[in-house]
């Protein structure tokens, strides 16, 4: 295993376990807040932990979006991929373990169990909601990470300022699709949460791929010093 695949791999997880794991056992604490940036400072943890290894990715559509700007070769792609997916399995493996030896853990079958996504809850957003959600923040996202880790941009604080997009999107999004613009958190929370999820799994794979391809094209052909000129 490279480098880079084993740090996407350990950064997945340290976003997976921190924001999910935040989610499963403190929510009821914390808050939504509490989750949003929970999220945010996995991402600016992880940025300064690898992010000089592997650009600290650690999502799928950020992979795909950084592919799509031509900023990342086509044999990486899907390793990285790959790493990410199976380092927030093994993340939502050790939340499963620590809640099932909880007094009084409870999975249940409503949308959002074990910090899964989906649509349909007792704020009556549906489908279309999430699938427009998930694609303009992911959207949104990609173009503040494309903007921030350009070569032309100011040194040193793309961490930040990634984390900080990531909690003004959960604050934006946990009440519509309890926040998903990551198809690897998607995935591993679905696999345990059991059916709902899993049924409603599709549209956390395909609302970011979609929106990180479109800020992709869009970052190349509009926002990039020579397209600018």
């Amino acid at each position: 295993m490279s480098q880079k695949i084993f740090a996407e791999f350990i950064g997945t997880f340290i976003l997976v376990f921190g924001g999910c794991g935040t989610a499963v056992f403190a929510a009821s604490h914390v808050g939504i807040l509490g989750v949003a940036l929970a999220f945010g400072l996995t991402i600016i943890a992880a940025a300064y932990a690898i992010g000089h290894i592997s650009g600290a990715h650690l999502n799928p559509a950020v992979s795909i979006g950084i592919w799509a700007c031509g900023r990342m070769s086509g044999k990486d792609l899907l390793p990285y991929i790959c790493a990410q997916i199976v380092g927030a399995i093994v993340a939502a493996s050790v939340i499963f373990l620590i809640a099932t030896n909880m007094k009084y853990f409870d999975m249940g079958s409503e949308v959002f169990a074990f910090a899964s996504n989906g649509w349909d809850t007792l704020d009556g957003y549906n489908v279309w909601a999430a699938l427009i959600t998930e694609t303009v923040l992911t959207f949104v996202f990609l173009l503040v990470i494309l903007g921030v880790t350009d070569k032309t941009a100011p040194a040193g604080f793309a961490g930040l300022v990634i984390g900080s997009t990531l909690v003004l999107i959960h604050l934006i999004s946990i009440p519509i699709t309890n926040t998903s613009v990551n198809p690897a958190r998607s995935i591993s929370q679905a696999i345990f949460a059991g059916t709902t999820a899993l049924e409603q799994l599709w549209l956390f794979i395909v609302a970011p791929i979609a929106g990180a391809i479109l800020a992709g094209l869009v970052y190349k052909n509009v926002c990039t010093k020579k397209s600018i000129e």
